[in-house]
C-alpha cells in the first residue's frame, strides 16, 4: 500500500521560514513520475503550489510562491521537501504531498498524503 506522510507544519511568524517533508513508501510507477505539493487555504479550493518531475528534476511553481518556495527530493530516501521562505499570512493552509505517474494496469494514478497544517501569524 502506497503511503505518503507529510510533516513539518507548525505556527510560524510572517517573514519566517519552514521546510515541509513528505516521506513516501516505494512508488509503483512504471516510468517517470512527478511529486506535487498542494495547499488548501480557508475560503479557497486546493491549489497547486509546486511540482517536480523526477526524470529531469524540472520544477514549476505557482506565481504566488515563485521565488519563495523550493521543491526538492531525495529519491534514495523516499523523501520530498518543500522549503518555504518569507512566509505570508496568505500561505496559511493545509499542505498536501501528492505523487502521480503511470501504473501498469491502472494508467495514470496518484496518491495523497493526509496533509500538514501551516499557520503564518504573529
Amino acid at each position: 500500500q502506497v503511503q505518503l506522510v507529510e510533516c513539518g507544519g507548525t505556527l510560524v511568524q510572517p517573514g519566517g521560514n519552514l521546510t515541509l517533508s513528505c516521506a513516501h513508501s516505494d512508488l509503483p510507477f512504471s516510468t517517470s513520475y512527478a511529486i506535487f505539493w498542494y495547499r488548501q487555504t480557508p475560503g479557497k479550493g486546493r491549489e497547486l503550489v509546486a511540482s517536480m518531475h523526477k526524470h529531469d528534476r524540472a520544477t514549476q511553481y505557482a506565481d504566488s510562491v515563485k521565488g519563495r518556495f523550493t521543491i526538492s527530493g531525495d529519491s534514495a530516501k523516499n523523501l520530498a521537501y518543500l522549503r518555504m521562505s518569507y512566509l505570508e499570512p496568505e500561505d496559511t493552509g493545509v499542505y498536501y504531498c501528492n505523487a502521480a505517474g503511470p501504473v501498469i494496469g491502472s494508467g495514470l494514478t496518484d496518491y495523497w498524503g493526509r496533509g500538514t497544517q501551516v499557520t503564518v501569524s504573529s
